[in-house]
Formats: structure tokens, sequence, C-alpha cells
């Protein structure tokens, strides 16, 4: 939620904000008449209290001095009709400008690029070296920054889907037979590959100071609204029919919950936590996309980096999550680009985001993998999570990041890793799964 008294003062930088974004302005028009019908309910408000005290009062004198009060008496009572009439209207007010105010976006930073479509996201930086097959030259070349660092491949890499057939380490056909598509079995060592994943991350992350956290799979609604944007979310979420829960699509959610209406003390910041989860995703707006395989799934295991901080600190934190992933796929040896991501494309909570995305030789194209944002305190000022200061209580400032997806990024391992008919293992996860390749068993 944004702050409101900023919006009062400044509400041009609000209104341009949204211009940036390429959404509707008319909630702020909403706000401000909200607002102004909320201030004179409140001075009428005032103004009746007041009368009301002078009435008691006239009312108390007259007793005292044994004299009829009884007009004084029928005149409070009718103050008192309207005064209970006029809270009501103001509750609702509230209630529907509190309403508003979930759909006033955050402010952008000003080192995000002003444009729309993820086609204008700006390259920030490409690390690795690619198998490009001969005819994905010209779309490797345009979005790696003319890199010069791949190898030309002449074959095509198999797709994961034919891959996993082949191996026997996927089966998609029995899983949509009982569950329906965008579901999987992952198996034999795939599936230790999976969790080879997940315990280097783990490890990765614990070296550098983050808590790790299984949290609840299922919010309430209060704090699913707090930690994140329900009308981008609306085709993705699981509601639990008949109970007030939500299943998570990322312990995010959870992790920024957890410490909803809390106050810190300034030496316990940053806290750092790494979650480990599976996210479930309804996938209902991506309808034609990525329908056969892992790549785009209902279900999936992801270890998130979540920080809540000092405001001033918060965009060095951005920097330190995003570079955390950046180091994970780097030691993994798959190829990558980073961008910073267009105002046009930013959810409605983030202030910046980057987003990795990784080289997938077999489709020829980069996809993204991580999406690492500042929340700056629009998350915080949701849910109330606060740090006490010498100069009085303030908003921490949250940011989150993904550090393994795992089924994306065994997709990636899958096509960039490929030698004849197995998949070869990176080598820092050798000594977590035990083994150095995938074959046919």
């Amino acid at each position: 939620m944004i702050d409101v008294k900023l919006l009062r003062s400044n509400r041009e930088l609000f209104e341009k904000n949204c211009e940036y974004r390429g959404v509707d302005k008319a909630p702020i028009e909403e706000f401000f008449r909200l607002d102004e019908e909320w201030r004179s309910i409140n001075r009428e408000l005032n103004t009746l209290r007041s009368q009301k005290n002078k009435e008691t009062k006239k009312i108390a004198d007259l007793i005292k001095g044994n004299n009829d009060a009884s007009a004084e008496k029928k005149n409070v009572e009718e103050i008192n009709v309207r005064i209970a009439d006029l809270e009501n209207r103001l509750r609702k007010i509230e209630e529907e400008r509190d309403r508003i105010l979930w759909t006033i976006p955050n402010l952008v930073h000003e080192s995000v690029p002003i444009c729309f479509g993820d086609e204008n996201n700006r390259l920030v930086r490409y690390v690795g070296h690619a198998k490009v097959f001969r005819d994905d030259l010209e779309e490797f070349r345009k979005n790696s920054g003319n890199s010069d660092d791949y190898e030309i491949v002449d074959e095509r890499p198999k797709s994961h889907v034919d891959l996993g057939q082949d191996l026997d380490i996927i089966d998609l056909e029995s899983a949509a037979r009982i569950s329906g598509s965008r579901f999987y079995f992952i198996k034999n060592r795939l599936l230790k590959l999976e969790m080879a994943l997940e315990n280097y991350a783990v490890d990765f992350l614990s070296q550098r100071g983050f808590s790790i956290v299984e949290p609840p799979y299922m919010l309430n609604l209060e704090s699913m609204r707090g930690a994140t944007d329900l009308e981008t979310f609306k085709d993705t979420l699981y509601k639990i029919e008949g109970e007030d829960l939500y299943l998570i699509a990322t312990s995010e959610h959870s992790i920024a919950a957890m410490l909803s209406n809390q106050f810190l003390e300034e030496r316990e910041l940053p806290v750092r936590v790494a979650g480990i989860s599976a996210c479930f995703r309804r996938e209902a707006g991506a309808h034609g996309k990525d329908t056969k395989g892992i790549f785009r799934v209902h279900q999936f295991n992801k270890i998130e980096q979540f920080v809540f901080c000092r405001p001033e600190d918060s965009w060095d934190f951005l920097e330190e999550i995003l570079g955390n992933a950046e180091a994970i796929y780097r030691s993994l040896g798959i190829p990558y680009r980073i961008v910073n991501v267009c105002s046009g494309e930013l959810g409605r909570l983030a202030a910046k985001k980057y987003d990795i995305e990784a080289w997938f030789p077999a489709q020829g194209k980069f996809r993204e993998i991580v999406s690492a944002s500042n929340d700056t305190d629009y998350q915080a000022r949701s849910l109330n999570i606060k740090y006490r200061t010498s100069e009085g209580n303030k908003f921490v400032h949250t940011l989150n990041s993904t550090a393994i997806a795992t089924t994306r990024i065994l997709v990636a391992i899958m096509e960039n890793f490929q030698e004849g008919d197995r998949i070869r293992i990176p080598d820092v996860l050798v000594p977590y799964t035990g083994f150095q390749y995938i074959e046919r068993e």
C-alpha cells in the first residue's frame, strides 16, 4: 500500500507513475473524491460532538439546579442518532477508500526504463558460454548484447520433453490422466537432481546469512492480500473451497506475512530468510503457453530469498539478492542474461525488478528463471511491519528474489548439458547427486 500522506501532498507524482506503468489513473481520482467526502463527514462529526458536549454540560447544570432538562435530552438523542449515522457512513467510505488504495501501484524507481513490453526490458549483462543452434544465432546475438561467447551446434538439442521420455525420467501422460494438464511425475535420477538443486541452494544461502524456513503452504485472505497483488494473481491463486485459505504461489507471500503487525528493533535488521516450499499456480492466464513439459506447471518447488531491512539499505540488498541468484547460475554453468524490467511490465508492488533469463538452446531463446524485486515500503505498509528508531517508528522495506525454481532449472540443465543420449550433471552438484550423468537405466 502506498503512503497516503505522500499521495495527498503529491497527487501529480502518482498520476505520472500511472502513466509510466500504463495503468488507469481513475483510482487516484476516486481516492480524492472519497477522501474529500471523508474529510467533510469528519468535520460534521466534530461539530456534532462539540454540540453534544455542550448539551450534556447544560443537562448536568439543569439537573444540578433541579430544572427540567427534557428538551436538552431530546436534543442529545437526536445528535446521537445523527452521529451514529455519520460514523456508519464514515466506516463505509474508509473501507472503500482503503480498497482503492490497494489498487494504486508502488512508485517506479528512477532507474527503471519507462516503456512497455518484455521486448523493451533493458539488458544489464550477459554471462556464460552458450550452445547455439545455427538457426538461432541472430536471436541469441540480438538478446545477449551481441556477445561472442558462444559455440555453434549443427543440430538442435532435444527438447526436455523428448529427452525426459527417452531417459524415463519424466512421465507427463500418467500425470495428465490422474491430475490434468500441467502436472508431471519426475522420476529416478532427475528427482535426485531436483533434490540436489534444493540442497545446494539451501547450503549456498545458509552460508550467506539466510535463515532457512519451510512456511505454511496456505494463507488466509488477510495475509495473502497484504503480501501480494490479488488482482494480478487472480488467475494464479488456488482458493480452498469453504475455507478462508489460499494455496501459496510462492513462499514470498508466507514469509512477508510472517512478520505482519510486528514491531522490530533497528538492531534486528536486516532479516534474511530463505523459504523452501512447493508453489501452486493455476496459470489460468497462460493458455497456449508451454502446455507440454515441466517449464510452466501448476505445482513446483522453489527456494526464495526474502529480506526485511531499513529503507536506506534496500537498494544495496536488491543487488545482493540478485548477486546471490547470479552466483548460483554462474556456478552451475548455465548461460544467462540479466534485464532491468521496464515500467509497463512491473507488478503493482515492485518499485524495480530484475529478471535473470537463462539461454535454452533447444528452444533457441532466453527465458525467465529468476525475478528479484524491491517492493520498498509498499508491502510492509499493507502488512503493517515496522521497526523502532530514535526518530520514531518506520516501515521496513521488503525485497524478494528467486534462488531456485526447480522445474525451470531442470529444463535448463537438460537443454544445456545434453551429451548425446545422456545429461551431464553440473560439477557443483555432483557431490549432492553422487553421480555425474543421467542415462537410460
